[in-house]
Formats: C-alpha cells, structure tokens, sequence
C-alpha cells in the first residue's frame, strides 16, 4: 500500500494533473469552506458584474459548516456536506480558477465535464468525522458572509487533511464503476 501524497495549497496545475483518481493525499495550507448560501451569493455577485470578494485562484473550497470551537479548540465538528448540492454553483466558480473541492458523494455530469475541462480536481473527505477531521485544522476564523453564521466563509489553515481523489483533471471519476453497475 501506497502512503498518502502530500500537497499544499495552493493547489496549482502542475500539483493537479499528477493526482489520479483514487489517490489518497494529505492537504496542508489554506483553504475555504463554503455550503449551498455562500456559494449562491458569490455566483450572484458575478452574475451581477462584480467581482467577488475571494480570490478564487488555485483556491480550494472545502463543503463543511464548522460548528463553533469548544473551550481551547480551533474549531468544533467540521465534516463534509453533499457535494451534490453545490453542483449548480461549481462550473461558475471554476471557471474564476477553482481548483479544487472537497466534499462527499457523487458529481454531476455538468460538473465533471467542468472539472476536466478546467483541469481541477474533485477531493472526497470522509463524512461522519468530522470531529477527527476538526483535529487537522490550525487554525479557522470567518472571512465572508459572516451573517450565515455556520454557513459563512471560513479560511482555514489545514495539515494533513486526509482525503482521496474522487475525480481528477482527466475527468475519471471514482464512482463511474457504480454508475456501471446500476445500468
């Protein structure tokens, strides 16, 4: 068995076009979480002619709403959401140089053509951890929509997170075999 690849943010194309689906990776550096709220009002701001507020390049955004830290903790439970829920708002951010997501579960069509053509890269984190995975953040702190409480943008500086590639830049997919399978 292969040990983990490590990588940092920011996640640039050279770092993406070596990771294959399947790949375990541990992530360290900077990264965003942002759920179904805060990404509807950046894809309105752009709709709207505006520039959004984050610099989204070789960015990657994490689909967790941290609960608030316990006494002497960074932060509280910061497990993945639905990935799914997103997918109306991803093609959209990528194309402002997204590079990476992380989240659960399967992508749609649209989004893995998306993630391809923008040679990204789609990131699974096991769901129901968030506690463990909580352990793994250095530090957090609400950048952008802090009215959304939870659901705010937050900047969090990771090491070692530990996830697995669930689509890469080539557009394979780690579910694809289900797919098969249910046909």
């Amino acid at each position: 068995m292969m040990s983990p690849i490590k990588i940092r943010t920011p996640l640039t194309k050279d770092i993406i076009k070596e990771l294959k689906v399947g790949d375990e990776v541990y992530l360290s550096g900077i990264i965003f979480t942002a759920r179904d709220a805060a990404h509807k009002k950046l894809v309105d701001t752009v709709k709207n002619g505006h520039r959004i507020p984050i610099d989204l390049k070789d960015a990657v955004i994490y689909y967790a709403g941290p609960t608030p830290p316990p006494p002497r903790k960074v932060i509280g439970s910061c497990g993945p959401t639905t990935s799914s829920r997103m997918d109306a708002f991803t093609p959209p951010l990528l194309k402002l140089g997204l590079s990476g997501m992380i989240g659960k579960g399967d992508r749609s069509d649209e989004v893995r053509k998306a993630i391809k053509k923008y040679r990204c890269v789609y990131f699974l984190a096991t769901g129901g951890i968030g506690a463990l995975l909580s352990t793994k953040i250095k530090r957090a702190r609400p950048i952008l929509f802090k009215e959304l409480g939870p659901e705010a943008i937050y900047r969090l500086e990771v090491k070692d997170f530990p996830l697995s590639v669930g689509i890469d830049s080539k557009g394979r997919d780690i579910y694809e075999k289900a797919r098969w399978k249910k046909e």
